[in-house]
């Protein structure tokens, strides 16, 4: 089981996230239903269960286990947004994923690139991993400015990759491997030297992502 840290620059802060939180990220769920709907992950099989409680307990569950970690992110002491590092794998891949979401009327308040830094630097430099990749849909044009901030660097298109807001959507790629990182992510992009280019997507992509998948 990895330690879950609690991890702060500035304004912002992440820390484990726990039951007691259920009631306050319930109502900033809800508050926010219009500006997380579009990208919130769905059930292909059928409507989710909105049990807060629940994917809290199911979250830690997976952090005892030591494939996540589990995040509240905050602004001010005051609670913003969710932030999950998944699927993490050692041995021969050494590697996880990142998600998150921020409240609206936190939205460009640097937060979110805050957040992604940090629990990316804590996952190179104190559990060794090699490897983080964000997956972001190409409609989201906000969480793209985030990995073009932190100069994760593109990857590629996956087709209908995951199950959101009601049907299989196609996701850009981005990564950062642990040799790419003379500093740690937060300090690159703090001081600007964040490589110009890193998140550029090909405009043959960027077509094909506009396009209904083929069925052959």
């Amino acid at each position: 089981m990895a330690i879950i840290p609690t991890l702060r620059d500035g304004r912002t802060t992440v820390r484990p996230i726990r039951l007691r939180d259920a009631r306050a990220l319930e109502r900033e769920l809800l508050d926010n239903r219009g500006w997380l709907r579009e990208w919130e992950a769905t059930n292909p099989r059928g409507p989710m269960s909105f049990d807060t409680r629940a994917s809290i307990r199911a979250l830690q569950t997976n952090a005892r286990s030591g494939q996540g970690l589990p995040f509240i992110v905050e602004v001010d002491g005051e609670l913003a947004g969710q932030l999950n590092v998944s699927g993490i794998a050692y041995g021969s891949t050494s590697s996880a994923s990142t998600g998150y979401w921020i409240s609206e009327r936190f939205a460009g308040a640097g937060a979110t690139p805050t957040a992604v830094a940090l629990t990316t630097d804590y996952c190179f430099q104190q559990l060794g991993l090699h490897r983080m990749e964000i997956c972001i849909r190409p409609e989201n044009a906000k969480s793209l400015r985030v990995v073009e901030k932190l100069g994760f660097r593109y990857e590629g298109l996956r087709r209908r990759f995951i199950h959101i807001n009601g049907d299989w959507r196609d996701h850009f790629c981005f990564a950062l491997v642990a040799e790419e990182m003379r500093d740690t992510v937060l300090g690159r992009w703090k001081s600007g030297r964040v490589p110009a280019e890193a998140a550029h997507i090909p405009d043959a992509d960027r077509e094909a992502a506009l396009r209904p998948f083929p069925a052959w």
